[in-house]
C-alpha cells in the first residue's frame, strides 16, 4: 500500500468513530465532498479495495450489500 493511500484510509478509519451504532454510510461520507472528489477515479477504487480490506479485520464496521450504483455500504457496529 502507497504510504499516501495508507494515510487517507487511516483517516477515514478514525472517521468511523463519529458515527453512531448502525449507521449505514459509504467510504466518500467519511471524508469532505470537495476531498472525495477532488481525489482520480482510479485512487477512489484503490481506497475501496483497501477500506473492505480493513473492514473485514475489524469488528467496529461491517461491510453490507452494494447500493444499485455498485458502491459497498458499511455499517457502524457497536
Amino acid at each position: 500500500m502507497a504510504k499516501n493511500e495508507e494515510k487517507i484510509i487511516k483517516k477515514a478509519w478514525q472517521e468511523t468513530k463519529n458515527l453512531k451504532e448502525g449507521e449505514v454510510f459509504l467510504l466518500k461520507d467519511l471524508f469532505k465532498g470537495y476531498k472525495w472528489n477532488r481525489l482520480e477515479m482510479e485512487m477512489r477504487s484503490s481506497l475501496g479495495r483497501l477500506f473492505l480490506e480493513k473492514v473485514q479485520k475489524k469488528k467496529s464496521v461491517e461491510a453490507i450489500e452494494k447500493t444499485s450504483s455498485h458502491q459497498q455500504q458499511y455499517r457502524k457496529l457497536g
